[in-house]
């Protein structure tokens, strides 16, 4: 299913939701978003809590865009921006295609290994700071939605030491590619 940027100008839970299942692909790598994460501007474990900064003003932008940052000085993490101040984290991906580029770029074999958590996605899928703020609808980027909604689970956040409470975690209900069973 074809998508536009208003599916992103609404709640990031909803679109967190809403986004297992999908098809996405950074320059024809990538596969299944099996597991998100949402964020919110009033939530104390995001990144937009304490106002606009150079490292989340992606976050502060348009709907639809990547907002990509560096965690712990290692990984770059790959989020989709909803309303300002909210986005989704992409935190697992089934994959799908480029499998080989994955492999070479993580340095491992196992595909359940290749994109379970979201520093592995972005270092399989190569995303960085230059991909930070880009469109969603454009090269390199390839988002499809599902045809309908598979079954999903939920819970709470992970790797995270604020707010840890809130339900705002979702999955691909059994999917062996998830970063952790829920």
């Amino acid at each position: 299913m074809t998508w536009n940027a208003g599916f992103f100008a609404r709640e990031a839970v909803e679109v967190a939701a809403d986004l297992i299942g999908a098809e996405f692909e950074v320059s024809g790598v990538g596969g299944i978003i099996v597991e998100t994460e949402a964020y919110l501007p009033d939530d104390a474990a995001s990144h937009s809590f304490a106002g606009t900064t150079n490292r989340n003003r992606s976050m502060f932008g348009s709907p639809a865009h990547a907002y990509i940052y560096l965690s712990y000085g290692l990984h770059w993490c790959l989020n989709f921006v909803c309303l300002p101040g909210s986005a989704v984290l992409i935190r697992a991906l089934e994959p799908k295609w480029g499998i080989e580029a994955m492999q070479k770029r993580r340095g491992v074999i196992q595909e359940r290994l290749l994109c379970s958590g979201p520093g592995r996605v972005g270092q399989a899928l190569a995303v960085n700071k230059e991909q930070d703020g880009l469109p969603l609808w454009q090269k390199p980027f390839s988002l499809r939605l599902p045809a309908g909604r598979p079954p999903i689970s939920a819970g709470t956040r992970v790797g995270i030491s604020k707010a840890v409470e809130q339900p705002w975690r979702f999955g691909l209900a059994n999917s062996p590619f998830l970063s952790r069973k829920f």
